[in-house]
């Protein structure tokens, strides 16, 4: 898998886990749910993702490099 992969992978796992916890513990965790969804926004007008830096960090090949 490369890098943007990834990034969705964990995108998507991070908002159904924060969906999962808000059904069952808090409608806080909607809050989390909602600070996914703005990164991901920001990322595809700016073209920067915190997260791609950590997995460049790690090793993950890049899909543009």
């Amino acid at each position: 898998m490369k890098r943007e992969d990834y990034i969705r992978a964990i995108a998507g796992s991070f908002i159904l886990i924060s969906l999962l916890l808000a059904h069952f513990h808090s409608s806080y965790w909607l809050l989390f749910t909602a600070f996914v969804g703005l990164n991901l926004l920001q990322s595809a007008f700016t073209k920067w993702c915190l997260m791609e830096k950590i997995l460049g960090k790690l090793g993950v090949p890049c899909d543009r490099c």
